[in-house]
């Protein structure tokens, strides 16, 4: 009878230790990158999850993803800035506000947009021109 007692209380433990693991955010390791869905030249983390893709947008196709960690008031992180210029692309910014980032590769752009929680990599449809506001409306 004990012994069962003694069972009960450690299933009931590990049970607590693995939903308390499970909500904590995790910082992301920004080392390991993926093509975006809608441009596979642009780097994206590996442990962000594409939550919503729109291409019904007359003006931008976009892809959301979902990034726990990501605050929308911090910059982003140094190392996907750099991961973002190894990869060609540099930053234009005269187009950039303080939660999109504009980036271009050769003569196409990107706008990467930070959100609490997820990012949204938006391109514009031919795919060669920075929308002309500085803001998309998603909604």
């Amino acid at each position: 009878m004990r012994r069962n007692k003694w069972l009960a209380l450690l299933v009931l433990f590990s049970v607590a230790v693995a939903i308390l693991t499970g909500c904590v955010e995790e910082e992301p390791s920004w080392t390991s990158f993926e093509g975006a869905a809608n441009e596979k030249t642009f780097p994206v983390p590996k442990e962000a999850s594409k939550t919503d893709r729109a291409s019904s947008n007359s003006d931008m196709d976009y892809v959301r993803y979902a990034l726990p960690a990501l605050k929308e008031s911090d910059s982003l992180p140094a190392p996907y800035l750099e991961e973002i210029a190894a990869w060609g692309w540099t930053e234009e910014p005269n187009l950039s506000t303080s939660n999109q980032r504009v980036f271009q590769k050769n003569k196409h752009m990107v706008h990467l947009s930070v959100h609490d929680g997820s990012f949204t990599v938006l391109v514009p449809k031919d795919g060669k021109t920075a929308v002309k506001s500085k803001s998309v409306d998603l909604n």
